[in-house]
């Protein structure tokens, strides 16, 4: 099965035993949690649920493997001759999830 879900308002396509990293989750470490997809289909694509605004009745188990913070992202920003400059960095705070199951 593979399912369409969506977590902090990005929309991700899973099937049972993927790992996906998403916008941080505030979950424990190894806990698991469920959430509604917004789509459901056989591999094949022939059986199809599409959502309004779920699929009812559908749970995906997602279980947490890690929180951490992605690699430094540079952002400099210049202005042409004003001698403006500005240079910072960003790392995004990340979850690491694992797919049980799809149902």
């Amino acid at each position: 099965m593979i399912a369409v879900i969506e977590l902090g308002w990005n929309q991700f396509t899973v099937k049972e035993g993927d790992i996906i990293d998403v916008k941080k989750q505030d979950k424990e470490i190894n806990s698991t949690f469920t959430v509604e997809a917004l789509l459901v289909s056989d591999e094949s694509g022939n059986e199809t649920k599409v959502w309004t605004p779920t699929v009812e009745g559908s749970k995906i188990s997602l279980k947490v493997l890690e929180q951490y913070k992605w690699e430094k992202v540079r952002i400099f920003k210049k202005k042409s001759k004003k001698r403006y400059t500005r240079n910072t960095w960003f790392r995004a705070h990340l979850t690491k999830l694992e797919v049980i199951s799809v149902a």
